[in-house]
């Protein structure tokens, strides 16, 4: 079973990369450009989540060493780099706003890539989460545990990458146009992903050090309902606030990125719910990112079936399998997630 959940994020990352060059090499038309590249950019978000499921398995087969705990999350940061990078490349391409649109978003896939990899480095030390559980809360922090100062740092990761995203996406918000009015749109809902993997992170951080108390059992699980709400409600606004064609594809990439974050609250309430407690559902905990995955799937296909009249419906179509595929990779990280601090 390690095989097969590390083997999940490396599937869905294939899956994302052929599924967009299938869609560039479709048509040379905007639609094509900005769709093909997103989804190619979301295989960036799987493989920082195969370094985190690679990281915490090999911890718990007992194979772990020196070497990878080195090379997983500096892959992870440097997939990120990467998408990041070539966001940048695209938008300095033109003013045209396929470019606009498309490296703006890539740019925000590699925030939220950034954040995952962190989730990777936070796990590092993750086999000291059940040992920490066994102890009293009043104990210390193991001796090889993570400083408090290296703890600040990878939480404060997530934080800036979120605030950074939120400024971002206000200042393309700002701009004139259909392409930045898409762009700055969807930049917000990436941004609150980000936000989201704050409590994933602060989670993991905060048991490694055994200094998880009882408030933040469900503070952080809040933060994620809270974001991903946020994004639902935001998209179904964009939707209902105008009749423009272009509000299409931001509105439902939008309510495919909530159902993301709602993927994201599987794990951090996992950690949450069975800290120093038995949780008898703990191991129906994994079905969310499934149910996550198969609504963005099923949407997808509406969306398609709507795109055969109008074009506006063509992006979000193609997207929400790539989010479908990104979910689906999480129920692979909850689930390895589940085996590891389960009783």
């Amino acid at each position: 079973m390690s095989v097969v959940f590390r083997a999940i994020p490396l599937v869905m990352g294939v899956i994302c990369v052929a599924f967009g060059w299938y869609i560039l090499t479709g048509g040379s038309d905007p639609n094509h450009f900005v769709a093909g590249h997103v989804v190619v950019s979301l295989a960036a978000i799987c493989y920082a989540l195969f370094t985190t499921a690679a990281t915490i398995i090999r911890q718990l087969i007992y194979r772990y060493n020196l070497a990878w705990r080195v090379i997983l999350p500096l892959t992870g940061y440097l997939a990120a780099l990467v998408a990041i990078t070539y966001g940048i490349v695209l938008i300095t391409r033109g003013d045209e706003a396929q470019y606009v649109v498309a490296g703006h978003v890539v740019v925000g896939v590699g925030l939220i890539s950034t954040c995952v990899s962190t989730v990777a480095t936070s796990s590092t030390c993750f086999a000291l989460i059940p040992v920490n559980a066994a102890r009293m809360p009043e104990d210390d922090p193991p001796p090889n545990a993570y400083s408090s100062a290296v703890g600040r740092i990878l939480i404060a990761i997530p934080v800036v990458c979120a605030l950074v995203g939120f400024v971002y996406a206000f200042i393309l918000m700002a701009q004139g146009g259909s392409a930045y009015y898409t762009a700055g749109r969807v930049v917000f809902g990436l941004a609150a992903v980000c936000a989201s993997l704050i409590a994933l992170v602060a989670s993991i951080v905060r048991q490694v050090r055994n200094a998880f108390d009882e408030p933040e059992r469900y503070r952080w699980g809040w933060l994620v309902i809270a974001m991903g709400t946020m994004n639902l409600l935001f998209g179904a606004y964009v939707l209902a606030a105008s009749d423009e064609p272009y509000r299409i594809a931001p509105g439902c990439i939008l309510i495919g990125l909530g159902l993301v974050c709602y993927s994201i609250l599987s794990k951090a309430l996992l950690l949450a719910l069975v800290w120093r407690r038995t949780f008898p559902l703990a191991n129906r905990i994994p079905m969310i990112p499934v149910i996550t995955a198969l609504a963005c799937l099923f949407f997808g296909a509406f969306l398609f079936e709507a795109a055969d009249t109008a074009a506006s419906f063509f992006i979000p179509a193609r997207v929400m399998v790539g989010l479908g595929a990104v979910c689906f990779t999480l129920f692979s990280i909850v689930s390895i997630l589940e085996a590891g601090t389960s009783k």
